[in-house]
């Protein structure tokens, strides 16, 4: 049995031909026993909707700060809106498809992440407000569904010990989801679609990388910005058990392909 954690972002929920034609792929592996749990972001949902309130959204060094208002609408957004469209267009696909979020049975339990130094926001620390930190992925539902024949369709919340919600980057829950279920593959959809040696030169797209060569990129500068923490992320669940993170473009043919040939269409780290 070949398990998979699946994670795309709102850009790949809000274009619905994309995003039946990606559903289409997972059900194709899934009717040949494969077992997936895809986590879902919505970023350009939660802004769009954060303007159509008359709030003006806060980003700093690309990151958004998540106030009271926001947050309020991030659980509008994603354990609302974005997770039924995902789930409706699972069910079309032929998945026996169940939205869950990560405050649902605790699966994500989570504490306010304290401010942090981030690249292009100065040089004091910034308080994100509630951004959680991830402290443990409780396993079991996700566990208890897949038994059941259902798959796991998670928006990306955490939960704190006191109940306060915190909003969690998808890329960061679904490493750590990954990690503690052991998957055999984690499949993150972004929109660079691969580790670059070059990040303006498609063309230095790496197929494949070990652990020890993705810390020696990472310390000689080769790989830069927003692929470092993604890179990161995945030399943590690869220590924890996980068999390969597939760091992939948001297109269905790019699914497709990096599942038959890993490093065929993204970046494959292995350990």
């Amino acid at each position: 049995m070949t398990t998979a954690v699946l994670k795309f972002g709102g850009d790949v929920v809000a274009d619905r031909e994309r995003l039946d034609e990606v559903l289409r792929v997972v059900a194709e592996r899934a009717s040949q026993g494969w077992r997936f749990c895809i986590c879902h972001g919505g970023g350009p949902q939660l802004t769009a909707l954060t303007r159509r309130l008359g709030m003006t959204p806060t980003k700093v060094g690309g990151r958004r700060v998540t106030d009271g208002p926001t947050l309020q609408v991030a659980k509008q957004v994603l354990g609302g809106e974005v997770n039924v469209d995902v789930v409706s267009a699972a069910l079309q696909a032929g998945l026996e498809a169940v939205g869950i979020c990560g405050v649902s049975a605790r699966v994500v339990d989570a504490h306010r992440r304290p401010p942090i130094q981030v690249s292009g926001g100065g040089p004091d620390p910034v308080d994100f407000g509630f951004v959680g930190r991830i402290d443990r992925i409780r396993t079991g539902l996700i566990e208890h569904l897949w038994a059941g024949g259902f798959v796991p369709v998670m928006s990306t919340l955490g939960i704190g010990e006191d109940g306060q919600v915190y909003n969690i980057n998808a890329d960061t829950v679904s490493s750590a989801v990954a990690g503690a279920l052991g998957a055999d593959h984690l499949f993150l959809m972004t929109s660079i679609g691969a580790v670059l040696l070059d990040k303006d030169d498609p063309t230095t797209r790496l197929t494949q990388l070990t652990a020890t060569r993705a810390r020696q990129l990472i310390e000689h500068g080769a790989i830069v910005g927003g692929m470092i923490p993604k890179v990161e992320e995945a030399l943590k669940i690869l220590g924890e058990g996980a068999g390969a993170v597939h760091i992939l473009g948001g297109s269905p043919e790019a699914l497709a392909a990096e599942i038959d040939s890993p490093g065929s269409s993204g970046t494959v780290l292995l350990p």
